[in-house]
């Protein structure tokens, strides 16, 4: 097995940023990390964390096993069996410590889920029924699942370390992405950011139906004005308002 040598990695990294005609800040805008890092990814003083080895490589242009290795690979030429493993050993052992989701220690939480999810599809079923118009509030509550699946099942429990070495304005997780400007994520607000992303999603999916048939049923010439505003308001200010108040006050 090999050790990354760093400032092969930087070189290759900087070498592959120039081709693509990228600043380290517009690599560091679209990393969502800061351009000091990218720096220091460079100039080999550090190297990037696990979880950005896939973006990175895509930003660059190259494979997992070209970043690691600090070279390209000719496409025609296999690689012998004992590279292999190396390039996967040290994949492996780069990661400090496996990384964990958060459905195994958020408590009730997915059980919450499931029942706003299927109280929330019983209110828009009602709703039908009644020939309420409510198609923005039936998008409204398909964001609330999506979502809600991922803050109560599919989250990071702990951000990558990075996340408290640098100033970094969004959560980039697979294809879940979320950037708040001014608002820097860490270890530290993290997991009350995941609390009020759950608490939204389950009020969006079981409270925002009951609410509109609530108005409609009050006052039905106004809700035709209102639906919109309604929707906007619980869904966009409803989740980054809290997040942001709460993010800032832990941060």
């Amino acid at each position: 097995m090999f050790a990354i040598d760093k400032e092969k990695f930087g070189a290759f990294v900087a070498q592959l940023r120039k081709e693509k005609g990228l600043t380290q800040k517009e690599v560091a805008e679209r990393l969502y990390v800061s351009d000091k890092a990218v720096s220091k990814w460079e100039t080999g003083a550090s190297i990037p964390d696990t979880a950005l080895l896939i973006p990175l490589s895509e930003l660059l242009g190259v494979t997992v096993t070209e970043l690691l290795l600090c070279r390209r690979q000719i496409s025609q030429q296999p690689m012998d069996v004992k590279a292999v493993e190396d390039v996967v050993k040290t994949a492996i052992t780069y990661s400090e410590k496996k990384e964990k989701r958060v459905w195994r220690s958020c408590g009730l939480w997915p059980l919450w889920y499931v029942l706003s999810l299927l109280l929330g599809i019983a209110e828009l079923l009602l709703s039908m029924r009644l020939a309420i118009p409510m198609e923005s509030v039936q998008t409204a509550v398909l964001l609330g699942g999506i979502f809600g699946a991922w803050f109560c099942f599919f989250a990071r429990k702990e951000l990558p370390r990075f996340y408290d070495e640098n100033r970094i304005y969004g959560i980039m997780d697979g294809p879940f992405r979320m950037n708040v400007p001014g608002l820097r994520f860490s270890n530290r607000n993290w997991p009350h950011i995941l609390t009020v992303g759950r608490i939204w999603s389950c009020a969006v999916m079981a409270g925002l139906p009951a609410l509109c048939v609530f108005l409609w049923w009050i006052w039905p010439a106004v809700w035709f004005q209102m639906e919109l505003a309604v929707m906007l308001g619980t869904t966009l200010g409803g989740l980054f308002v809290p997040l942001y108040v709460v993010g800032k006050r832990f941060e």
